[in-house]
């Protein structure tokens, strides 16, 4: 049972006690029960407001750790790819194999690069 349906039991135990409203002990005993419910509500105020900030920080976390969360941010190296016409070894940097190909420095042969993305890479969020 909630912390809120146990007080809500409570005042109806004290409701059908029938108290006399006029009576010190009834007073008492009301307000008691108005204090316990309103300290219900900062707790349940509190737990709403740590489920957000554990949700902003799972969020957060997801963007920091994640790889899938990770943006893709390309090459750190040259890479050298062989030129199966001449046999020429060429390096393409990021940029080159972005743009989909080159043509050959040595005997003029179109090269073309596909380039498919694995799931760890995602496009820029909003």
């Amino acid at each position: 049972m909630s912390t809120a349906e146990s007080l809500g039991y409570v005042k109806g135990l004290i409701d059908g006690l029938e108290l006399d409203d006029s009576k010190k002990e009834t007073k008492v005993i009301k307000a008691l029960v108005n204090a316990l419910e309103s300290i219900a509500e900062d707790i349940e105020d509190i737990r709403d407001d740590i489920e957000m900030v554990s949700d902003d920080l799972s969020d957060l976390e997801d963007v920091v750790y994640d790889d899938d969360d990770m943006e893709f941010d390309g090459f750190d190296e040259e890479f050298e790819i062989e030129c199966p016409n001449c046999g020429e070894i060429i390096s393409v940097d990021e940029e080159t194999v972005m743009e989909g190909g080159i043509d050959c420095p040595n005997c003029g042969e179109k090269l073309e690069f596909e380039i498919e993305f694995e799931d760890e890479f995602i496009e820029d969020e909003e």
